[in-house]
């Protein structure tokens, strides 16, 4: 028997955060399933991409729609479209109304909703939960997402699957050394202990936990000279402001790296100057970084109050530490730097965890595709 997937996104491949490489994956896993079944039909709509914008490895042409900011058009494709429909997946709450509108035209569509993290982790409005009880399954992204979903919303256990994501696998493969071109350009030596953070700095969300990596390095620098921390991303203005008066009063000038946007194509090369990932955050859905540092092989430091121990395996793949307790975060960092290997992460659990054929495996199940 034949199903049609209606999968509704707000970006896809005109941004490059984490919820846009969560909709590229899974759009690659749907139609990669649709392959192979034959008798499944995907159509991936999006808000605010262009239809041009579109990444055929990801998502074939013949499946992506982008509607450039057209929001009534979306609006009204959607329901047309829906009205085919087997399942329809939303990907973010804001989108939950168009998918609520479907529900109530054609009740038994199969109504799904992407839990991602910070965006249910609050109490939400009457509307907003009425429309939630429409949904037959929400995707939480980690343990913590659901958790937050029972307490926050009140929705049933059995109401919410737990759907971890998953690895790129486009992801370039990881360098065998340090890049050297990277190593000159940011004037690293080979004798260099270097801690890497890969995330957006903004002055709306200090919850990474940079600015506690930075007052470890007070100590790190006495017993570790030459300890380099590089911070990669997009920061705001404010932000860099406020780090750079840190930096300056910390006097960390010579150990602290700020790279900037760092594009796709350049993370592996990155990834390769680090002896350690530490992200001690405390608002991660997820944290898709942390299988990515993982993958490149890097022991990774995490905290331990949001999804991020998922992305750990619960300490099993890395170092849950508590966010909040800078103590414990040099300790922990201190003990991957005195013995790297043992720390370094288990590839066959990765794989096992987070490798995209697992995570098409998952997808098949919950949608019931196979």
């Amino acid at each position: 028997m034949s199903k049609n997937v209606l999968f509704l996104t707000l970006r896809v491949f005109s941004a490059t955060g984490g919820i846009e490489k969560v909709c590229r994956i899974f759009g690659k896993a749907l139609n990669d399933i649709a392959t192979a079944v034959k008798d499944i039909q995907v159509k991936v709509f999006s808000v605010y991409d262009k239809s041009e914008e579109v990444d055929p490895k990801y998502i074939p042409v013949s499946s992506f729609t982008g509607f450039g900011k057209a929001k009534f058009r979306f609006i009204f494709s959607t329901l047309r479209q829906a009205s085919a429909a087997d399942i329809i997946i939303v990907s973010h709450i804001n989108l939950l109304s168009v998918g609520y509108l479907a529900k109530i035209l054609f009740p038994k569509k199969k109504l799904l909703l992407f839990a991602h993290g910070i965006e249910v982790w609050k109490p939400l409005s009457v509307t907003r939960k009425k429309m939630l009880s429409k949904c037959d399954t929400i995707l939480a992204v980690s343990h913590f997402t659901k958790s937050k979903l029972m307490e926050m919303c009140g929705i049933a256990d059995s109401r919410i699957v737990v759907f971890n994501n998953c690895l790129d696998p486009y992801l370039p493969p990881p360098h065998p050394t340090r890049d050297a071109g990277f190593m000159e350009k940011y004037g690293l030596e080979k004798t260099n202990t270097v801690l890497f953070t890969l995330t957006r700095m903004s002055s709306k969300e200090l919850y990474k936990g940079y600015d506690h990596v930075l007052y470890s390095l007070n100590n790190l620098k006495v017993k570790y000279p030459g300890i380099k921390y590089i911070i990669a991303g997009k920061y705001d203005e404010s932000e860099k402001r406020r780090l750079d008066t840190l930096i300056e009063k910390a006097s960390l000038k010579e150990e602290v790296i700020f790279t900037g946007y760092i594009p796709d194509e350049d993370l592996a090369a990155l990834f390769s100057l680090a002896d350690v990932y530490v992200m001690p955050s405390k608002k991660e859905g997820f944290g898709i970084v942390f299988i990515e540092a993982m993958y490149y092989g890097l022991p990774v430091i995490a905290g331990n109050k949001d999804g991020s121990a998922d992305a750990l395996d619960n300490g099993n793949l890395g170092m849950l530490v508590d966010c909040d307790n800078r103590a414990d975060i040099e300790n922990a960092i201190e003990k991957v730097i005195q013995n790297r290997d043992h720390y370094k992460p288990d590839r066959v659990l990765l794989n096992q965890l987070f490798s995209f054929d697992s995570y098409k495996e998952k997808c098949s199940s919950i949608l019931a595709l196979n």
